[in-house]
């Protein structure tokens, strides 16, 4: 007898069989998450700090939303990137900033110095120069200076408005010798800097000299006796003043307030080349202190350009940052200070012989403080670059950075990392 046994299926909680025997399984946790619910402060936190990253930088992604907009709108960014890369800065808001510190310098300066980057940006497009480098601001930061210093020199004061034309002319050579110079150069890695200011600048005040009728420019005479220098007469506000002022020397501004902008322009894009730039003024000012320099001189900011863009190139764009690099930066910046001293010396004994025998009495120094300018950064930088040292950690982390992959200190250490990464243990 065959017996048939029903025995009832017992299925779990939440598990079903339908017609066609098909099962639904719905599989329940004790411990089931619950969403967990974020500060508003901490969502603040984070939108602030991603605000944040967009204007710091090279504000790549700003330029990346401007490759489909006008021309026009492109142009302006480029311009702006090119006031600010006399700093070794690529970003457009500080650009901004910048020509913000030049109207409270001089409304007059502020024209002429944009003047001449427009002028010079536009000249590397129209020439067909390499797109991304002008987008950089590589092509306008030489026509910037050009612009500055050719009204800071000009005898006839503001609002010159035939100033406007040379300013322009010579602007327009800055592309020329940034192409010429750069295929020269690049043999052996080293960047043009603003060697084609110096030509452009040195060209202008060779032609026109203190005497001409239309472009006349301002006579710097050299020293003739032994300053009197008495040590009671040091102002300690004066000394710290000179810090900001000498960073605002780098564009030729001897305004405080105007270096303090140029400071904030700089942190808000690294504020590593910030501290490297005020580093940098700070050494010159005690080199200029030890040597007994007139305080006006130092008071001035004088002192201070060279170093701060010895310090910066060193320490903040063209090593990885470390505390080897560091020493480094500000090794440079006190060279930089005392051979500025030096050649200017130099200069000044050879162009006193030169002016008795060649030359009418009032003879034009220009040049020659000009050619001090960048000529000094140039070659610091370039013997750092050459010197190649052989010291754990510096030649691993802090040498070997190609010039052309990095636009912002924040890159060093990315590259810094791949290169030490890739090398055999």
């Amino acid at each position: 007898m065959n017996c048939l046994f029903f025995f009832p299926l017992i299925l779990p909680k939440g598990q079903n069989i339908n017609m066609e025997n098909s099962v639904d399984v719905k599989i329940e946790t004790k411990g089931e998450r619950k969403p967990i619910k974020q500060n508003p402060l901490s969502k603040a936190g984070k939108k602030v700090c991603r605000a944040v990253g967009y204007i710091t930088g090279d504000m790549k992604e700003f330029g990346a939303w401007l490759k489909d907009k006008p021309l026009m709108i492109q142009f302006i960014d480029w311009v702006l990137r090119g006031i600010s890369q006399v700093m070794f800065v690529n970003n457009p808001l500080s650009g901004l900033i910048v020509v913000a510190g030049f109207l409270v310098q001089n409304p007059w300066w502020t024209l002429t110095g944009c003047l001449g980057t427009v002028v010079s940006t536009l000249t590397a497009l129209i020439l067909g120069q390499d797109r991304s480098a002008i987008a950089a601001g590589l092509y306008g930061y030489n026509g910037v200076l050009v612009g500055l210093l050719m009204a800071v020199f000009s005898a006839k004061g503001n609002y010159h408005w035939w100033l406007l034309l040379p300013v322009a002319l010579m602007s327009m050579t800055c592309p020329v010798f940034t192409s010429a110079l750069g295929s020269v150069f690049c043999k052996w890695d080293l960047p043009v800097f603003t060697l084609p200011f110096n030509l452009a600048l040195t060209l202008y005040l060779a032609a026109s000299g203190p005497h001409n009728l239309f472009f006349p420019t301002t006579v710097i005479q050299s020293a003739t006796a032994t300053p009197n220098i008495t040590w009671t007469n040091a102002e300690m506000p004066m000394l710290l003043q000179s810090i900001p002022v000498g960073v605002g020397q780098v564009y030729g501004c001897d305004n405080p307030w105007t270096g303090g902008i140029f400071l904030i322009a700089l942190f808000i894009s690294s504020p590593l080349i910030c501290l490297h730039a005020a580093i940098g003024s700070a050494v010159g000012m005690l080199a200029a202190l030890s040597l007994a320099t007139p305080f006006s001189k130092i008071y001035s900011g004088l002192w201070g350009y060279n170093s701060s863009l010895s310090c910066v190139a060193i320490g903040g764009m063209f090593y990885a940052f470390t505390w080897q690099t560091h020493l480094l930066a500000i090794a440079c910046a006190l060279f930089s200070a005392y051979l500025g001293a030096t050649v200017t010396n130099m200069l000044s004994v050879v162009s006193s012989v030169l002016a008795k025998v060649f030359f009418p009495p009032k003879t034009d120094l220009n040049i020659l403080n000009i050619w001090t300018f960048s000529w000094l950064v140039r070659q610091n930088t370039k013997t750092q670059r050459t010197i190649q040292p052989k010291a754990e950690g510096v030649w691993e982390r802090g040498h070997g950075l190609p010039k052309g992959l990095v636009s912002v200190p924040a890159e060093t250490g990315r590259f810094d990392h791949h290169f030490s990464s890739s090398e055999p243990a």
